[in-house]
């Protein structure tokens, strides 16, 4: 196991004060390669690919609490990221792809270690430093000869030191200022702590250059002009759109308000089919931001704003390679850490259990050697946990041990891939123990400030534990009360309609629930390996940590190993 980062150990608000405070943005800039003008340290030789060719630079594009589903491209009315719809028609863009756990910490650690919470053990947002793996995708990127950079928001175990090359790190309310109008930033960033998390209801008064996204860029943009000709992996980890919803202009009212559509079905009066703990979140929000469904338009205009304003941000950035000639030479990952209710049942931001808005993700692969396929990013299921063994064999290094996501790399090469290992998707929630129930008389000042703000991750809406699995147009949670939810995604996309139990789906949720105890089995840890010597060796998948090419036909099936 890497080091651990003590942060993991503050709580989650009291994390982003500090930062604001500036008792962690004080080290925010560590080491040489933090400080302006300073250059970055000799790697290690790169492994050359096929014919001795450089392999290509890998970029982590971030956004935090987005979404999927909200592009012109994938069937939203507003067109709210152009480039990136460009993106993604020239690469794939994987339509079924989810998070591991809809909760920032556990979902980040996911993507650069490649292994669900229930293995890596990180279950909540202060609990980073619990983080256990054998390599991450950092220490893998400098063994494999790459310069490593991390600007942006990182909230994992991850700090400054030798594996990150450049340190940049932001958080929602505060951020590095190495770069920039030092006195401007500081400025908005007092404004914006003003906001408590919640929705802004006027423009923002200040210009682009002091938002978040523009100074990450920035910082970006640095460390590429410094990496040279050296092969680099990037995280570029934009805090936006999540709370507090703000945006200046032009982007305030880019997507008005009285324009956007209803929310049909999934309205308030949806709430209570969520069960006890969505509607004592829903108290919990009225409690700390009084307006929230009065305002429900408005948080939706600003994050779609937010949206736009990514989306010019990263077209900063790829503009920047193109005059640098390095575009053609780098592979862009797009993703998000999860997704983010957009005040269906009239909830904002994430909380409760694993509806498609929280637990589905946008997930775009573009680059060299990438081929666009709209079948393969249309039907196969893939999770935030196949990046980094796909990020591996890019790099054309081994996938560590203990790595439980599949390598997408043939798949977006257009090479032939078992469908079987790809029909299906499991996610998981909650930090175990007993659901808080209605007769346990929770306040909602346990998690929030009457008046003025709240935390939606919290004791009620953390309880219990449950486990997903996607399969075709079906869904099922499960959970350690053999409670169960089984929807038709075609017919009823709100997730409002129960099926579990009902005989004319029997057939259907029989075969889910095997599917989700396979999983459940897959994913159970096998770190640490024990001692790996002549007598005692563990078989690990060959080929891109594939199981599906080891089956002895097509499971569930009678077989004894």
């Amino acid at each position: 196991m890497d080091e651990k980062n003590g942060n993991g150990r503050l709580n989650r608000r009291t994390f982003l004060r500090h930062a604001s405070s500036g008792a962690i943005v004080a080290g925010m800039a560590v080491g040489l390669a933090g400080e302006a003008g300073a250059s970055l340290p000799k790697p290690v030789p790169f492994r050359p690919q096929a014919g001795g060719k450089r392999p290509p630079n890998v970029i982590l594009l971030i956004t935090d609490q987005n979404a999927a589903g909200l592009t012109k491209k994938s069937g939203f009315p507003f067109d709210t990221m152009p480039v990136m719809d460009r993106m993604a028609s020239q690469g794939v863009d994987f339509e079924r792809a989810y998070c591991t756990q809809p909760t920032c910490t556990p979902s980040r650690t996911s993507m650069i270690t490649g292994r669900w919470s229930c293995a890596h053990r990180v279950r909540m947002n202060y609990q980073a430093d619990a983080a256990y793996y054998e390599k991450d995708l950092y220490k893998v990127a400098k063994e494999a000869g790459y310069l490593t950079a991390m600007c942006g928001k990182n909230h994992t175990y991850l700090k400054a030191g030798p594996k990150v090359d450049f340190w940049r790190e932001y958080s929602h309310e505060a951020g590095d200022k190495t770069n920039g109008d030092r006195a401007l930033n500081e400025a908005y960033e007092k404004w914006i702590k003003g906001l408590h998390f919640n929705v802004a209801t006027e423009p923002t008064p200040f210009p682009i250059e002091a938002q978040f996204p523009h100074r990450i860029v920035t910082d970006a943009i640095e460390f590429i002009d410094k990496a040279g000709s050296t092969p680099f992996f990037m995280q570029v980890s934009i805090a936006e759109p999540h709370n507090p919803e703000q945006v200046p202009a032009p982007y305030w009212d880019m997507f008005p308000p009285e324009k956007l559509p209803d929310r049909g079905a999934a309205d308030l009066s949806a709430l209570n089919k969520l069960g006890y703990r969505a509607e004592w979140l829903h108290e919990l929000e009225k409690f700390g931001h009084p307006q929230v469904n009065e305002q429900w338009k408005r948080y939706v205009s600003n994050y779609l704003g937010a949206l736009r304003m990514i989306d010019d941000q990263w077209k900063r950035l790829f503009e920047h390679l193109e005059a640098k000639g390095l575009m053609r030479d780098t592979i862009i990952v797009r993703v998000a850490d999860h997704g983010d209710y957009l005040m269906k049942y009239g909830l904002g931001r994430k909380g409760v259990g694993l509806p498609e808005a929280l637990a589905r993700i946008p997930m775009v692969w573009h680059g060299p050697g990438i081929q666009p396929s709209p079948k393969v990013g249309k039907n196969c299921f893939v999770s935030m946990a196949d990046l980094m063994p796909t990020i591996c064999e890019i790099m054309n290094a081994p996938i560590p041990h203990g790595v439980q996501g599949r390598s997408l790399l043939p798949l977006l090469q257009g090479k032939d891939f078992p469908a079987e290992e790809f029909r299906s998707i499991y996610a998981e929630a909650g930090l175990g123990g007993l659901y808080y129930e209605r007769e346990d008389n929770i306040p909602p000042d346990i998690a929030g400030t009457k008046g003025e703000s709240f935390d939606e991750l919290n004791m009620v809406t953390q309880s219990g534990n449950q486990k997903m699995v996607r399969m075709g147009k079906w869904k099922l949670v499960f959970d350690m009360m053999g409670y169960g939810a089984f929807y038709d995604l075609e017919k009823d996309p709100d997730e409002l309609d129960n099926l579990f139990g009902k005989p004319a789906v029997a057939t259907e949720q029989a075969a889910l629930m095997a599917e989700l105890l396979m999983w459940t089995i897959r994913n159970q840890d096998n770190l640490p390996t024990g001692p790996q010597f002549k007598k005692y060796q563990t078989k690990w998948p060959a080929a891109h940590n594939w199981y599906a090419p080891y089956r002895h036909g097509t499971a569930p099936l009678p077989f004894l190993p």
